[in-house]
C-alpha cells in the first residue's frame, strides 16, 4: 500500500466513522429494488450465477443488491469499516458474499478472468492515473463481461457554488489536477441532520477524453454513456437539485470486455 493509499483508506474509515450516505448499507432491498440499485441503465440482464466484482464498492449497498438477485458476489474495497458494512448486509439479508481488501490498481489477487461483471463504483477519481485500474479489469474479466464505471463529471469539477446568478466556472481543466487542494473538506450529515465537516480524500480530475480512449485503449467496447440529471427545473436555487440541472456531476459508462 503506498503513501496515496494509506492516505485514502485513513480518510475513508473517517467518512464511514460518520455515517457518509455511501457507508450506510442498503438493509431494505428486495429483487425489484436491488435491481434498480445496480442496473438503473437496464443494460446487465440475467445476472443470477454469474461472478461479480463490486470494485472500490464497499459499503453494504451493491454487493447486497448483486447478492440478492442471485450473483455470486465478490466485494473489493480499500476501507475495513467499509467492508464491515458489507459483512453487515450479508448477515441480515444471508448471503454468502466475499469480502476482500484492496488497492483498485492492483487486483493480482484475482486470475485472469475472474469475473463476468465488473460494476465499479464512483471511485476511480480516488488515483491519479486510470490506466493501471483499467488494465487490471481488463485482466479479470472474462471475453465479453461487462464492465460498468461511474466518475466525476470533469467539467463540473471545476465550478464554485451558487453566487446568486450562477455557477462560476473556476478550475482549469486539466487531466489528474488534485480537486482535494481546491475541496479539502467534505461536509458529511450522517443522517441526524448533524453536519461533520471531513478532511477530503485526494481526488483527481480525469478527462473525458482519458476515460474513454482509456477504455478503448485497453480493448473494451463501450456500449453507452448516462449523465446524471435533476427532474425538477424549480429547484431550490443553489440546491443540490438545481445545481444538476445545470450541471449533470456523474457519468456512467457501460463497456464491455
Amino acid at each position: 500500500m503506498d503513501e496515496l493509499a494509506r492516505y485514502n483508506k485513513a480518510r475513508w474509515e473517517e467518512l464511514a466513522g460518520a455515517n457518509v450516505e455511501f457507508s450506510r448499507p442498503f438493509l431494505e432491498l428486495d429483487a425489484v429494488s436491488a435491481r434498480s440499485v445496480v442496473d438503473a441503465e437496464g443494460m446487465l440482464g440475467e445476472v443470477a450465477g454469474k461472478s461479480v466484482l463490486c470494485l472500490a464498492a464497499g459499503g453494504g449497498q451493491q454487493s447486497a443488491a448483486f447478492g440478492l438477485l442471485g450473483a455470486r458476489t465478490t466485494v473489493f474495497d480499500l476501507s475495513e469499516t467499509q467492508l464491515e458494512r458489507d459483512r453487515l448486509a450479508a448477515e441480515h439479508y444471508q448471503l454468502d458474499i466475499t469480502i476482500v481488501q484492496g488497492d483498485m490498481r492492483d487486483l493480482s489477487c484475482f486470475a485472469e478472468g475472474t469475473f463476468d461483471i465488473v460494476w465499479q463504483a464512483y471511485s476511480i477519481n480516488f488515483v491519479p492515473h486510470t490506466g493501471p485500474v483499467f488494465g487490471q479489469v481488463r485482466r479479470v474479466l472474462r471475453a465479453g463481461g461487462l464492465y460498468r464505471l461511474q466518475y466525476n463529471n470533469p467539467y463540473t469539477q471545476g465550478l464554485e457554488e451558487w453566487d446568486g446568478r450562477a455557477y462560476p466556472l473556476k478550475w482549469p481543466y486539466v487531466e489528474g489536477t488534485d480537486m482535494s487542494k481546491q475541496f479539502p473538506h467534505w461536509d458529511v450529515d450522517g443522517g441526524d441532520g448533524v453536519i461533520k465537516q471531513i478532511e477530503s480524500p485526494r481526488e483527481f480530475l480525469h478527462t473525458l477524453s482519458t476515460v474513454v480512449n482509456g477504455l478503448i485503449g485497453h480493448g473494451f467496447v463501450i456500449r453507452g454513456l448516462w449523465e446524471e440529471q435533476s427532474q425538477d427545473p424549480a429547484a431550490e436555487p443553489g440546491s443540490w437539485e438545481h445545481y444538476k440541472w445545470f450541471a449533470p456531476p456523474y457519468l456512467t459508462i457501460w463497456s464491455r470486455g
